[in-house]
């Protein structure tokens, strides 16, 4: 049963972002969704700042990244985050209801990762991004200017819906490149993963029960799948529910929605991670649908999330040995 809270989201959301908008054109899906997005973003929290910078990729693109820093309290951390949208929309503030909130709540410093998108640039072009950005933070090359010395401690990797993919994908791939990303892998202090899609196809039961669920239907999830990965088997470090083995991770929190035919990602892979001995943990969400953090404001399962969210980047960043503090920042 739907939270009312969500209810009245829901029927909110709809009026600016149609059922089916999955299966429109491409440039018109974006259209909707950065209009959906702007119509709930509300202005920055008090105490947190924002500065933008370009990366340079190695084979010459720009990545484009947002950084939120709390005025008012040392970051004892920093967060990546990679958002959400099928690897297809979004973008730097489709998701700064979230980022910013996240900052504001931790007194983390958080940064926004705009990433290519699909089907401009399919798979692995998005993880390929997000692994470059992830070194280059562990290794201090991150171009902003108020870091004038030192990356705040600990790092930790967070992503909603194809964000949290991209967030487990590179954990993953930084576990299993070889000894040159051993030093890497031990300095991400957590992993936190907002319902995920954490798998080629949904896992059982909620791909079938929740195949019509509002907001993100089966349908949708496969035509995100078509424009990023297309009809041929995806390289299998993006997809993390396909990895050959699940040890090896930092801590995982993966939260799971009720009425979302991903919901059972995030409880799959939480139970592969402890099956091998690792720290994985996984929430449920009652009541609550795909991308119900944007009703952090008027949702009080959306805030308990978000609670969840917020405990365990602080918890874990604080009590993480592995701390990257010492390396000099650009």
């Amino acid at each position: 049963m739907l939270e009312p809270e969500i209810a009245a989201f829901i029927a909110r959301a709809a009026a600016v972002y149609p059922a089916h908008t999955a299966q429109r054109p491409v440039a018109e899906q974006r259209a909707i969704y950065d209009r959906y997005a702007l119509a709930l973003t509300p202005p920055l929290p008090p105490g947190v700042s924002v500065e933008d910078a370009e990366f340079e990729s190695a084979v010459g693109h720009s990545i484009r990244l947002r950084l939120y820093q709390s005025t008012l309290n040392p970051a004892r951390g920093t967060v990546l985050y990679f958002h959400g949208g099928g690897f297809v929309l979004g973008s730097l503030d489709s998701h700064q209801i979230i980022t910013a909130r996240i900052t504001a709540d931790t007194g983390l410093c958080v940064i926004a990762v705009d990433y290519r998108l699909a089907p401009d640039h399919p798979a692995p072009a998005a993880h390929d991004d997000c692994v470059e950005v992830t070194r280059a933070a562990l290794e201090g090359r991150l171009p902003f200017a108020s870091w004038q010395r030192t990356l705040p401690a600990s790092l930790l990797l967070a992503g909603d819906s194809a964000g949290g993919n991209l967030a487990a994908g590179v954990a993953v791939h930084l576990r299993d490149a070889g000894v040159d990303d051993a030093a890497a892998i031990a300095a991400i202090a957590g992993i936190a993963l907002v319902y995920p899609m954490l798998g080629f196809e949904p896992q059982l039961p909620a791909r079938d029960t929740e195949a019509d669920a509002p907001m993100l239907t089966l349908a949708d999830v496969h035509a995100f799948r078509r424009l990023y990965w297309g009809d041929v088997s995806p390289p299998a470090w993006t997809v993390p529910l396909d990895a050959g083995r699940f040890d090896g991770l930092p801590p995982v929190l993966a939260i799971g929605v009720e009425h979302d035919p991903l919901r059972d990602d995030a409880s799959v892979f939480v139970e592969r991670i402890q099956a091998a001995g690792g720290n994985g943990r996984f929430w449920l969400g009652k009541g609550l649908v795909h991308g119900c953090w944007r009703a952090l404001d008027a949702s009080p399962g959306a805030q308990r999330m978000h609670d969840e969210v917020c405990r365990f980047l602080r918890d874990t960043a604080a009590g993480h040995t592995d701390s990257i503090h010492d390396v000099p920042a650009g």
